[in-house]
């Protein structure tokens, strides 16, 4: 089958990316720049990946979106938030129907190319903050992918039962090296370590008994869920 993939350069979507590369043909990447504090420095690493696997990558413009959309991961938003990412202040991080909007773009470019499915890494840590990465939703989604396409394109979510633990084993599996991927929604020079992102990141590699490669401004200890 081929397959677009969306490829922001986090750790799920790079190893979405090279797991697909195991069962498809990736036929093509999407980053998209829709004015996130972080978009600078994730963009990159999905533009390395694709480039590494001799893979077409796009990097798509939503500007609108930083100066319409209210959220504090938008850099015309507030600070990010510290604490667990499943913590209810991770909301102030959600950037409204973003999922749709990117789903949506990639739909009509992957119809154009022709592929046949587009490859999204939502998980299941991410359903208690963003509704648009449930699978009711990604059901419905896949849903009107299908019905609105002459091509039917599916939606592929391979890891919506699946945890950032998994995840992490999943690419050590694969071979992904996880220093070359970003997390921060803070989007400095290095990981600040105590944001959302970087909480579930630092989690994740611990309950996965592995070696975390990240680079950390600040590594205390982790937060319970409140």
């Amino acid at each position: 089958m081929k397959v677009c993939v969306l490829l922001s350069g986090g750790m799920d979507s790079v190893v979405a990316f090279h797991d697909a590369l195991h069962s498809h043909e990736v036929v093509a990447c999407l980053s998209f720049d829709y004015g996130s504090k972080h978009n600078a420095r994730e963009i990159p690493f999905a533009k390395l990946h694709a480039e590494r696997q001799r893979v077409p990558h796009q990097t798509i413009r939503l500007d609108f979106i930083d100066s319409l959309f209210q959220s504090d991961l938008l850099k015309s938003g507030g600070d990010i938030p510290d604490g667990h990412y499943a913590e209810e202040s991770m909301k102030q991080t959600v950037v409204p129907f973003r999922n749709g909007i990117m789903l949506s773009v990639a739909t009509g470019f992957a119809e154009s190319i022709g592929a046949d499915a587009v490859v999204i890494a939502a998980h299941s840590g991410d359903h208690a903050i963003y509704p648009d990465c449930r699978e009711p939703y990604m059901q419905a989604m896949a849903e009107a992918i299908r019905q609105g396409t002459y091509a039917s394109i599916q939606l592929l979510r391979p890891f919506i039962a699946m945890d950032k633990t998994a995840i992490v084993r999943r690419g050590v599996e694969l071979g992904v090296d996880f220093a070359d991927t970003w997390s921060c929604y803070k989007g400095g020079e290095i990981h600040c370590g105590t944001c959302g992102t970087c909480v579930e990141r630092r989690e994740a590699f611990l309950l996965a008994g592995l070696p975390d490669p990240t680079v950390y401004e600040q590594t205390p200890a982790l937060p319970e869920i409140q």
